[in-house]
């Protein structure tokens, strides 16, 4: 049976930690109704607790996004329960070790252009038509700086992030006329996650912005 909620419904991947959860606790506390996506359950639950507790609504749908009929089945559920999707954040990604292009390890890249690319796509594909129900569906893309300029070492990663962007620029592209969806890049800059701390261990992470900024920037996308 099609859920008739008058929320506002969004997905976040990456939805258990830093950016993510942020994200989904902000739209919540603005009155979305978020499904949670990321593969550990227990970190979603504490996310979910945190939204319910603030007066939010959520719903937790933890799976692996390498598992590519996990999000073809959530895309079909989200259809049927909700009948529309009004924004889909495709957050979650995979940082991969920092090395010289030749030395990058062939089972990593392939993780990171799994991840960071392929999911994506397939989660653009399951959730198009439910976007298309939306008065007005928005995908919002996180990137970095590093996918538009180039930096010594994060060859893997930045050539997935190159590739989401015009990825998710080309989608606009298509259904920019024909519908009523809207695509957002939003490279959120320098933000205290743990993806920043790995990258950068010696930072001080007290200087550098909280996911919550990172959250309010897609916000403000949506609201554009």
């Amino acid at each position: 049976m099609t859920d008739t909620t008058d929320k506002k419904i969004a997905l976040v991947t990456g939805a258990s930690r830093g950016i993510g959860a942020a994200t989904a606790e902000l739209l919540a506390a603005e009155g979305w109704h978020v499904i949670l996506t990321a593969r550990s359950e227990g970190a979603l639950g504490q996310v979910d607790d945190r939204i319910h507790a603030a007066g939010g609504t959520a719903t937790i749908a933890p799976f692996d996004l390498n598992d590519l009929d996990a999000i073809d089945r959530l895309g079909n559920a989200v259809g049927a329960r909700w009948g529309r999707l009004d924004a889909l954040i495709l957050n979650a990604a995979q940082l991969g070790t920092l090395a010289p292009v030749p030395h990058l390890d062939r089972k990593e890249w392939d993780k990171l252009i799994a991840i960071n690319l392929t999911a994506n796509w397939r989660l653009l594909a399951a959730f198009d038509p439910w976007l298309r129900q939306s008065a007005a569906g928005d995908v919002v893309a996180v990137t970095s700086s590093v996918g538009s300029k180039p930096r010594a070492y994060w060859g893997g990663y930045a050539a997935t992030k190159a590739a989401l962007e015009n990825l998710v620029a080309t989608y606009g592209a298509e259904v920019g006329n024909i519908s009523q969806i809207r695509t957002h890049i939003i490279d959120p800059g320098a933000t205290r996650t743990t993806m920043r701390a790995r990258a950068y261990p010696g930072e001080d992470p007290a200087k550098v912005k909280p996911p919550e900024d990172a959250a309010r920037m897609i916000l403000d996308a949506l609201k554009r």
